[in-house]
């Protein structure tokens, strides 16, 4: 008896060349080419290669090294703002959410949720013009409660504010997730811990807690990834130089700035842009493998 043999599903690679062309040209191939670039030197009009020369400047010269190490640590005070501030609030909106009974819950839901879909240039104007020192609304009760105004021209004030305004723009993403993760939990679960006598915070934290933990492990790693790949909206409201006095520069200006140049206050290098960039990633890729080898892993069995 023959063996009919499968016929090679040709459709399948004609549905997916399209998007595999467009990935390669406008997201691995720059990638790929920037990794490049990290290695070489412009001399003469020329590239030479030079190894890890651009490397060793990044993190040896103090122009360049006092430069990154204070973009890197701004980008993780941005990040632990986010981490500590918009997770956790958008926990708290997608457990009030998700309770029973509860009236307008879509409304409530698509309220929290807009600011998610406006442009940064919208968000970064609107709120500048909101703190601005002239005619800002905000910078007289800020006054009033003691801060350091005006708050996006104090050193010490400026990244705090303005990573307040991106938890503000950005808390819908996490309700959202939570609120999903919520939802697919059996009510039965619940109900048998109140029926054992749990109150609604005992049952939040012992039943509903664990089970969502995959989930807190997912918005925790898409914050930093979205954090240190964070550029425009600090762009809108504090420009290329990242003011005042670098008090708001993290890797993704600092990259913008030495790449593409700040007017007349710094030129373009576009060998220590791509340098800076490579850094970017690979400080992503650690931090992103540790999760999906480690922590993934544990929080998977946590919830097993």
């Amino acid at each position: 008896m023959a063996v009919l043999r499968q016929r090679f599903p040709f459709h399948i690679v004609v549905f997916l060349l399209p998007a595999f062309i467009i990935y390669t040209i406008f997201m691995a191939y720059p990638l790929l080419d920037s990794l490049r670039l990290s290695l070489v030197q412009v001399q003469d009009g020329q590239q030479v290669y030079v190894g890890l020369a651009n490397f060793e400047r990044l993190f040896g010269e103090p122009f360049w090294s006092e430069r990154f190490w204070n973009a890197l640590r701004n980008n993780l005070i941005f990040f632990a703002i986010h981490l500590l501030v918009q997770n956790p609030i958008g926990l708290l909106l997608a457990t009030i959410l998700t309770r029973r009974g509860l009236r307008g819950v879509p409304l409530f839901r698509t309220i929290l949720f807009a600011p998610t879909t406006l442009s940064y240039v919208i968000v970064g104007f609107t709120w500048s013009l909101m703190l601005s020192p002239i005619w800002g609304i905000l910078n007289t009760p800020a006054s009033n409660l003691g801060l350091p105004t005006p708050l996006l021209g104090r050193p010490e004030a400026a990244l705090i504010t303005v990573a307040l305004v991106s938890v503000w723009q950005f808390i819908g993403l996490p309700m959202m997730l939570f609120t999903a993760a919520l939802l697919s939990i059996d009510d039965e679960l619940l109900d048998a811990a109140l029926v054992d006598g749990a109150n609604a915070w005992q049952g939040f934290w012992r039943i509903r807690f664990p089970l969502i933990l995959p989930t807190v492990g997912v918005v925790s790693i898409l914050t930093f990834v979205g954090n240190f790949n964070a550029f425009a909206l600090i762009y809108t409201m504090q420009g290329s130089l990242a003011g005042p006095n670098f008090a708001t520069d993290i890797l993704g200006t600092f990259f913008f700035r030495t790449t593409f140049g700040a007017g007349g206050a710094q030129e373009p290098n576009f060998p220590m842009g791509t340098t800076i960039a490579t850094v970017m990633f690979l400080i992503i890729l650690s931090v992103v493998l540790v999760y999906l080898l480690y922590i993934q892993r544990r929080l998977v069995r946590t919830e097993a």
